[in-house]
């Protein structure tokens, strides 16, 4: 059996452009529920939609969530709706869309750079790319 991979990589602010003009389109935020605390969320109120948050990896202890397909399947999203996943940096949520893709949901893609971007010279992220620094709408959690 060979994965169909997924459906594609968009930046963030290519991702918030569908979650504005599609209507049956999700953001599944794939972090742990440590990182949504510590380090903010994504904040969708101004296009009248929620991020979903379901962990792609549990916390503590840094184990794979088993029931991650069946949780996104019971959050309401359909088999034709346009999944956007979002992680740190963009490893998790590749990882996500794929399993989603296969469970059947094939317009699942992968947000480059994450919430918080990609490292930067001094190996910290914060200062290149991600949801926050482009400007998107976030909070603190």
């Amino acid at each position: 059996f060979m994965s169909k991979a997924y459906a594609g990589d968009v930046t963030p602010k290519e991702a918030w452009n569908i979650l504005d003009k599609q209507r049956n389109s999700y953001l599944v935020d794939c972090r742990t529920a440590a990182e949504w605390s510590f380090v903010g969320v994504p904040d969708l109120s101004r296009l009248g939609k929620d991020t979903m948050f379901i962990e792609w990896v549990r916390f503590p202890g840094g184990v794979d969530n088993p029931d991650f397909v069946n949780e996104v399947k019971n959050a309401g999203m359909n088999p034709d709706a346009t999944i956007l996943f979002l992680c740190r940096s963009g490893q998790r949520s590749i990882s996500a869309a794929i399993a989603m893709t296969d469970a059947g949901y094939e317009n699942s893609y992968n947000i480059l750079e994450g919430f918080e971007g990609d490292k930067d010279e001094k190996n910290q992220r914060g200062t290149v790319g991600g949801w926050k620094l482009c400007g998107l709408p976030w909070q603190q959690g």
